[in-house]
């Protein structure tokens, strides 16, 4: 778990103490949720860092995630259909069984040959429970 991780959680148990569980839940669960939006906006500005990139979303397909250790991983295939090697940069956001998103991480898969497929493997940032969904939320070919 994080610095900042612990922290947060170690104030909604504090806050327990003094407020109640109802609003420590609560609490918690605004912890995780801002967590989940920084990670968030942090792939954003990964994505944002590629030059040239064009939307190649309708390239790449996420397969069903599992677990792998502590954390989730879902294999990810990008196939090229241009007539050059092109590499591929790729947000996959995991989400729950409700459509909430739970993670989204960036990876990148290199040299795709034309009329082939690449693969990588997301591994989400921390530890996801119950149900997951691995959905391509952005891809570029550069």
């Amino acid at each position: 778990m994080g610095r900042t991780a612990g922290t947060v959680l170690g104030l909604a148990a504090a806050l327990a103490l003094t407020t109640g569980c109802d609003s420590a839940g609560d609490a918690v669960g605004g912890a995780v949720s801002s967590a989940t939006a920084a990670v968030a906006s942090a792939a954003e500005r990964k994505m944002d860092e590629v030059r040239d990139g064009v939307d190649a979303k309708g390239d790449v397909k996420a397969g069903a995630p599992r677990a792998d250790g502590d954390r989730t991983v879902a294999e990810v295939t990008a196939t090229n259909p241009e007539d050059e090697d092109a590499d591929y940069t790729v947000m996959v956001d995991f989400r729950d069984g409700d459509g909430k998103l739970l993670d989204s991480v960036v990876l990148t898969i290199d040299a795709v040959a034309p009329g082939k497929s690449g693969s990588g493997t997301a591994r989400s940032n921390r530890r996801l429970s119950g149900v997951t969904k691995a959905e391509i939320g952005r891809a570029l070919r550069h």
